[in-house]
């Protein structure tokens, strides 16, 4: 019985969260940034969503898959087409069977999805202490107010507070359900230099890779509040039209 207990508890703490601490609700509110993409009208920060990417490539991208996303989905950020390409052939695909019935490896085309960083959950667990990262496609979608809460937990890793304990192998943030979590801060100033020279501060770094993550989340926000705006105007110009037809009708009535 005590093995079993014992069991139980080291499973929750390599979590990095207690179902007690998930019940307290004991997290900080995210805190509240202004995004381009919010509101009806909201766009996608290209520029910003191209740099988010080059983190996700060189940081995120060791424990975390993108399963939702293709290659050629990155036109979309303005990639232009031979970029896609070469950057998609920089990765190895299990491809077949072949005439011979096996499968072999082949250089990546702008066609295929990203490729995970481990062959499948029981390998992700493996390595990282029986909780399996989870994949980034629709993380914004997935969290209550997901952008707030993804940057305020990227940038709020600090030092515990008095009273507050940590085992090997968890950090303090006050921005997660338990304020303990198994995952090392990503970023930090000067984390990646980017391509463009945009000073790589943790905030500017935290701001990018949530609007790369918004867009994975949606990739068709704006064509999507682009169409809704079209229909309002629609609408409100039948609308319209219609009432001076009632009008006309109701006068010629009388």
């Amino acid at each position: 019985m005590k093995k079993s207990l014992l069991f139980v508890f080291t499973a929750l703490v390599s979590f990095g969260v207690t179902d007690i601490a998930r019940s307290e609700g004991d997290q900080k509110a995210p805190r509240k940034i202004d995004w381009s993409f919010d509101g009806v009208l909201g766009t996608v920060d290209k520029q910003s969503a191209q740099r988010g990417f080059q983190i996700y490539k060189e940081v995120c991208s060791a424990c975390h898959s993108l399963n939702r996303i293709a290659f050629r989905n990155l036109s979309d950020l303005g990639f232009s087409e031979a970029e896609v390409s070469a950057l998609a052939s920089t990765y190895q695909i299990t491809d077949g069977p072949n005439d011979n019935g096996e499968m072999f490896q082949r250089p990546g085309k702008a066609a295929d999805s990203f490729v995970p960083p481990y062959p499948n959950e029981n390998a992700a667990r493996a390595v990282n202490h029986g909780a399996a990262p989870l994949d980034l496609s629709l993380i914004i979608k997935a969290r209550h107010d997901g952008a707030n809460y993804v940057y305020s937990l990227l940038t709020g890793f600090s030092a515990p507070p008095a009273g507050v304990k940590l085992v090997d192998g968890q950090y303090y943030n006050p921005y997660i359900a338990g304020q303990r979590l198994a995952m090392p801060p990503p970023l930090s100033d000067n984390r990646v230099t980017y391509a463009d020279g945009t000073p790589a501060t943790l905030d500017q770094e935290a701001r990018d890779v949530v609007n790369f993550l918004q867009w994975t989340s949606e990739p068709e926000m704006e064509a999507r509040k682009q169409m809704g705006l079209k229909v309002m105007i629609y609408l409100g110009i039948f609308t319209a039209f219609m009432f001076i037809a009632k009008r006309n009708l109701w006068r010629k009535l009388h």
